[in-house]
């Protein structure tokens, strides 16, 4: 699989930061037959010169989802315990605050919304099926899912506006496309029950984020936002100053010790390329536009 003497590499290893592959870059890489992207989405890195020269292209994406996943279960169970109000009362009112037994929340039973049954969705709708006694019900979303397969991933499709009137807990796993920018709009965020939660993981524009500051800002709904629309948000802006909404710097993803993951799985992925074996995060141009 290597490349003529003088042509060049055959492997472009990229990460984050990595500069657009475009038709410039590449023919100063004559020889370049695979790009192995440790990290996400390629959708900024990659660009018709890649597809039409035959280059092959794979993402650490699976690498990255456990990640996104943990934090995103992690949001759904601290929303089905209200953690964010129960911690504002109690940091604002010391002992006074401290919630009676019968005052408190729990999870269980509770119905959570997933929309996208992306790869970070699949692992989500995972986590809640595996935890046990909680008995979440799980509702699904995903114009490209059946009713049959979200039945086998252990969740009912519906159509949004259904899951939004429905589920107490939503968490966001769709890409960014123009069809889904502000997903939940005003009308659709005004469908969640009273108390319910929204959680995005994805990406900002699902959100209509003056639309959510206003119904945070009335306490109708909570949020932890991971990502914003903008992003990131100035200082001062709205959201931060809410008690029961969370947001955090786009950290959900590997970060840190967990950035170990996309390397090993990017060294990985070389291997089995050099072996001629099929590469495991291989992205193909046809489904790119509906990839995250």
């Amino acid at each position: 699989m290597g490349a003529a003497a003088g042509a060049g590499p055959c492997v472009l290893l990229t990460g984050w930061g990595a500069p657009m592959l475009t038709d410039a870059l590449l023919d100063t890489l004559p020889g370049l037959q695979v790009v192995v992207h440790a990290a996400g989405s390629v959708k900024r890195l990659v660009t018709p010169a890649v597809w039409e020269r035959g280059i092959a292209v794979s993402s650490a994406a699976a690498a990255n989802a456990g990640p996104v996943a943990d934090y995103a279960f992690a949001a759904i169970v601290f929303a089905g315990k209200k953690a964010l109000g129960a911690g504002a009362t109690y940091a604002a009112q010391g002992g006074a605050g401290w919630p009676d037994f019968g005052e408190r929340e729990g999870g269980d039973t509770r119905t959570v919304g997933v929309v996208g049954a992306s790869r970070i969705g699949r692992l989500v709708i995972e986590r809640l099926r595996n935890a046990g006694d909680a008995g979440y019900r799980i509702l699904l979303h995903d114009p490209y899912v059946t009713s049959a397969e979200a039945e086998m991933l252990g969740a009912e499709s519906v159509d949004l506006d259904t899951l939004c009137g429905n589920s107490t807990i939503i968490t966001l796993h769709a890409p960014e496309l123009p069809e889904t920018r502000h997903l939940l709009n005003a009308s659709r965020l005004a469908r969640i029950p009273n108390g319910g939660t929204v959680i995005n993981t994805a990406r900002g524009s699902l959100i209509d984020t003056e639309a959510l500051v206003r119904e945070c800002a009335a306490g109708r709904l909570d949020a932890f936002l991971d990502v914003t629309d903008p992003e990131p948000l100035d200082h001062g802006h709205p959201l931060f100053a809410l008690p029961n909404v969370l947001v955090t710097p786009h950290i959900a993803g590997a970060q840190g010790s967990e950035v170990r993951r996309l390397g090993t799985w990017a060294v990985a992925e070389v291997g089995r390329w050099v072996r001629g074996l099929p590469l495991r995060g291989r992205v193909r141009r046809e489904e790119l536009y509906r990839l995250a």
